[in-house]
C-alpha cells in the first residue's frame, strides 16, 4: 500500500507543478520586453492627457517612438535616451521627473528642524522638580533658568525657520500636482528639425503639419514648405508658400520656396518669382545661388 501512496503523491506533485508552470507562463509574459516600449513608457506624450509615448496613438508619440528606436539602433541605452529627451524638452517630458535637490532640501530642512525643535522643547518644558528636589538643587537654579530661557529662544527661532522654509517650499513645489507637459508644438517642431537633419523630409513634413494643427504660424508654415520642397513635393511646397504669401506678400522665404517649387515644376513664373525674391532680399544667404540659377537659365 505504501508504494501506491508514494506514486499517488508523485503524480499529485507533478500535476501541481505543471499547473503552476502554466500559470506562470500565462501571466508572466514572454520575458522579452520590447526595448522601444521599455523606454517609451517612461516618456510623456506632450499631445495627450496622462498617456505615455508607449501608449499614445498621436503622430507626435509615433515620431518619438521612432526616435527611441533610432537611438537604440545606435547603441544608446535607456538612461542616455532619457537624457537626450530631457536636454531637448526639459524634465517634464519624463513620466517620472526626478525631484530637484533644492526641493528635496527645502522639504528635508523643515522636518529635521522640527525634530530638533521638538527635542529642545521637550528638554526645556519638562515638569519642574518637586519642592524637596528643588531644595537640593537650589544652587543650580540660576543656571537652570538661563538654560531654559536659551532653549525657549532657540525653539522660537527653529519654529520661525520651519515656517519660512515651508512657505518657500510651497512656492517652489506643489506636491500632488503633475508638472505641465512639454509644449506639443515645440516638441513637434524639434522632432521635425531632427528628422530633417536625417534627410527624412516626408516625416519632418508630417511633424510640421502636426504643429500647425495646434498653432498656425508662418514660420512653421515656411519650414513645412522647405521640407516639402526637399521631399520632392513641389505642389505641396508651392501651396504652403502661397499660404504664407497671402498673409505676407513680401516674405523672402515664401518667394524663395515658391520660385524654387515653380522652377522644379518648369513653370514659366519661376524666373519672375525668383527675380522678385532677389529684389526684396538681395542680402539673403540664398541670393547668390539664386542669381547663379537665373543666369544658367531654365
Amino acid at each position: 500500500m505504501r508504494w501506491r501512496a508514494a506514486v499517488g503523491a508523485l503524480v499529485l506533485t507533478a500535476l501541481i507543478a505543471a499547473a503552476g508552470a502554466g500559470l506562470v507562463r500565462s501571466t508572466g509574459g514572454t520575458g522579452r520586453e520590447d526595448p522601444v516600449r521599455a523606454v517609451a513608457v517612461g516618456l510623456r506624450c506632450p499631445a495627450c492627457q496622462g498617456e505615455s509615448v508607449a501608449d499614445s496613438r498621436s503622430p507626435i508619440a509615433a515620431a518619438m517612438r521612432q526616435v527611441v528606436a533610432d537611438h537604440l539602433a545606435q547603441g544608446r541605452d535607456r538612461d542616455e535616451i532619457r537624457r537626450w529627451f530631457v536636454q531637448r524638452y526639459g524634465p517634464e517630458v519624463l513620466t517620472d521627473p526626478p525631484t530637484r535637490r533644492a526641493e528635496l532640501l527645502l522639504w528635508a530642512v523643515p522636518a529635521l528642524t522640527l525634530l530638533a525643535g521638538g527635542y529642545a522643547a521637550l528638554r526645556t518644558l519638562r515638569p519642574r522638580p518637586t519642592p524637596s528636589a528643588r531644595a537640593t538643587a537650589v544652587r543650580a537654579a540660576p543656571t537652570g533658568r538661563a538654560t531654559r530661557r536659551a532653549w525657549r529662544a532657540v525653539s522660537v527661532g527653529m519654529v520661525s525657520l520651519v515656517a519660512s522654509v515651508t512657505v518657500a517650499a510651497s512656492r517652489l513645489d506643489r506636491p500632488g500636482q503633475d508638472p505641465e507637459p512639454a509644449d506639443p508644438v515645440t516638441v513637434a517642431v524639434q522632432l521635425a528639425r531632427d528628422l530633417e537633419g536625417q534627410a527624412r523630409y516626408d516625416a519632418a513634413a508630417r511633424m510640421y503639419r502636426e504643429a500647425l494643427r495646434d498653432r498656425p504660424d508662418d514660420a512653421i508654415q515656411l519650414r513645412l514648405a522647405f521640407a516639402l520642397l526637399r521631399a520632392g513635393d513641389n505642389a505641396g511646397a508651392e501651396q504652403s508658400a502661397r499660404e504664407v504669401l497671402t498673409r505676407s506678400p513680401d516674405s523672402p522665404d515664401g518667394l524663395l520656396v515658391l520660385g524654387l517649387a515653380q522652377r522644379d515644376s518648369r513653370s514659366a513664373e519661376a524666373a519672375r518669382t525668383l527675380q522678385r525674391f532677389l529684389t526684396i532680399a538681395p542680402e539673403h544667404p540664398a541670393a547668390g545661388e539664386i542669381t547663379r540659377l537665373l543666369a544658367a537659365g531654365p
